[in-house]
């Protein structure tokens, strides 16, 4: 038997490496691409040189681009369909580096993916890593692998929390008059009950109960659709109505084609992406308010008036369908700034306790 040639590796561009040997007819045979030199060496001495000593031919191994697929499809059974959205744009990112890559050779790169992480931009690359973590993690525990090299790659640090904005009173009045009248009611509403835009978008009239004074949010939207939420999960919940949040339900035009709270102008449901761009932006510009001043800081607004109330973390969390952890993560700077407030409570408490004491 001939001696086995050795494997050669040579440059096809920036980041992309081709592989050549002789196999034992004595005919050149090439293969690319692959990320790196080493991972082009890798799999001739993985695959390739097993072959050409003959030892049993394992099944063709799964490139990220096949697994990623495969990962979705199982995962979806037990999340909601914007998560698997959510997920494939982000691993988008990830095979359109390493796609063509197969497993095996991925967990030998952990450096080359170390330094694609660090060209992502910036706010959005612990989602992107993340994603590629969770999936090369499943392909881990199925067997595809035998490391995950996204997490030796490095730490994946979480950006800074964007600062917060919140609106004034006036601010959300002054939107409002921007704004259709089907629709002028929404910023004081969404000001005053913190729920996600997906979730008033999904909101029935039925959801309102005016004696008991609530709005129970059980249904959201994910991928133009409306969803019920989980009955155990902790998005599913009663927020409470204030004053300002029933004066508001009050303004809405009633409508009996529908039964959406804020509904599209045909009665459907209404396309938060075009409706931002063409109703809020432009109420925005009109109302001369300070910009950022996002959909979402109505949210922030709501979380911002509650903790100036007085409102405990652990009762905001629930109230706005979130964690304690992620309250303190966005909120910290007006958590810090809550003290003095929380210093006169217990000063007004303190003095009403010694007033109650004189008059026995």
């Amino acid at each position: 038997m001939p001696a086995l040639q050795r494997g050669s590796a040579y440059r096809l561009g920036p980041n992309r490496w081709g592989l050549r040997w002789r196999d034992h007819a004595g005919q050149r045979r090439h293969k690319s691409p692959f990320q790196s030199k080493s991972a082009a060496l890798a799999h001739y001495r993985d695959v390739v040189e097993p072959e050409l000593r003959g030892d049993p031919v394992s099944a063709p191994a799964l490139t990220l681009a096949e697994f990623v697929p495969l990962y979705l499809e199982r995962h979806a059974a037990a999340v909601r369909p914007r998560t698997i959205q959510t997920l494939r744009e982000r691993l988008a990112h990830a095979v359109a580096a390493f796609g063509a890559v197969p497993l095996s050779d991925l967990e030998r790169m952990s450096g080359e993916i170390a330094s694609w992480q660090a060209r992502l931009p910036e706010r959005s690359r612990y989602g992107i890593v993340q994603a590629l973590r969770q999936t090369l993690g499943a392909a881990l525990r199925w067997g595809h692998m035998r490391t995950n090299p996204a997490l030796t790659a490095g730490r994946n640090r979480q950006p800074s929390p964007r600062e917060v904005r919140t609106f004034t009173r006036d601010e959300v009045d002054a939107i409002a008059a921007e704004l259709h009248p089907a629709y002028r009611a929404l910023p004081a509403f969404a000001a005053a009950t913190g729920l996600r835009p997906e979730e008033w978008q999904a909101l029935e009239r039925r959801d309102i109960d005016r004696q008991a004074r609530i709005v129970s949010a059980q249904r959201t939207v994910s991928g133009g659709e409306i969803m019920e939420l989980g009955k155990t999960s902790g998005a599913r919940r009663q927020v409470p109505l204030s004053r300002r949040a029933l004066d508001a339900l009050d303004a809405i035009p009633p409508r009996l084609d529908t039964p959406l709270l804020f509904p599209s102008p045909q009665g459907g449901l209404l396309n938060l992406d075009n409706w931002r761009r063409r109703v809020w932006a432009p109420a925005i510009e009109a109302a001369a308010v300070r910009t950022p001043a996002r959909i979402y800081d109505l949210r922030s607004t709501f979380a911002s008036d509650a903790l100036a109330a007085g409102v405990p973390i652990f009762t905001l969390a629930r109230i706005m369908g979130t964690s304690v952890r992620m309250i303190e993560r966005h909120y910290g700077a007006l958590l810090d700034g809550a003290g003095a407030g929380i210093a006169d409570r217990l000063d007004a408490l303190d003095a009403e306790r010694q007033r109650a004491a004189g008059e026995r």
